[in-house]
Parts: C-alpha cells; structure tokens; sequence
C-alpha cells in the first residue's frame, strides 16, 4: 500500500513541477532567470518547488 501512496505522491511532486516550470516560462522575468529557476526545480524537485513557491517568478493567469 505505501508503495501506490509513494507512486501517488511522486505523480503529485511531477505535475505540481511542470506547472510550475510552465508558470516560470510564461513570468516576465529575463531569459537567465528563468533558466535558473527551471534549473532549480527540475533538480531538487520538491526543494525547488518550494522555493519557487516562496520567491519565484510567477506568470499571469491570463494566457
């Protein structure tokens, strides 16, 4: 049981990523910045993630 809630979990960790690595991408924050943000959050997943969460660029909702 605890290796489906792990592969749940990890799932979670994965789209919560690419939403924000997409949300890096559309921020207006310069080329450089973004590399480093996505960097970040495609190497240290859930760090980065929280991080991103606290610091990071955010883009617009309207798309």
């Amino acid at each position: 049981m605890s290796s489906k809630f792990g592969g749940l979990l990890g799932l979670v960790i994965l789209a919560l990523d690419i939403w924000a690595i997409l949300s890096v991408i559309k921020s207006s924050a310069s080329l450089g910045v973004k590399l480093v943000w996505i960097v970040l959050i495609v190497i240290l997943p859930v760090l980065g993630l929280i991080i991103w969460v606290l610091f990071g660029p955010r883009g617009s909702l309207k798309s």
